[in-house]
């Protein structure tokens, strides 16, 4: 398929739980839609199931959790949980926020693509995740 006809990235950026903190996710999803991906942003206090819903209803091809709140390691788990019962495997799924580097690994073995913590470059997350999701379709083709 020629790039010029393939459909645009389509990124769900989501705030699961109580976190009331918001400036990072609305930078980063501003920062996708300039890049030329078409964002859906669900605002503030998403449970794990209105997220999976709209990765869903979207047709995603990735996610973008932005977790502040220090419950990365009960919300990642139940999101990951719920798009595998919902059969989505292929949605590249990343994770921005203090996110301690000791929690990194089972969330990478999670099956988390990425985490980014505060002060990543907003073009680094653009390039992962539109080289992933790149990667992903040429598999799927």
């Amino acid at each position: 398929m020629e790039a010029a006809t393939q459909r645009k990235i389509r990124v769900v950026v989501a705030k699961p739980g109580l976190d009331g903190h918001d400036r990072g996710a609305k930078i980063i999803a501003r920062a996708l839609r300039d890049a030329g991906m078409e964002v859906i942003y669900t605002g503030l206090h998403q449970t794990p199931e209105q997220i999976v819903a709209t990765v869903v209803q979207e047709d995603a091809d990735a996610v973008g959790l932005s977790i502040l709140s220090g419950a990365h390691m009960t919300l990642v788990p139940r999101i990951v949980d719920l798009l595998r019962a919902e059969g989505i495997e292929d949605v590249v799924i990343t994770v921005g926020g203090t996110i301690p580097s000791e929690d990194v690994p089972e969330l990478k073995k999670l099956g988390v693509a990425e985490i980014f913590t505060p002060g990543a470059p907003t073009q680094q997350i653009i390039d992962f995740i539109r080289d992933t999701v790149a990667e992903r379709r040429r598999q799927a083709d």
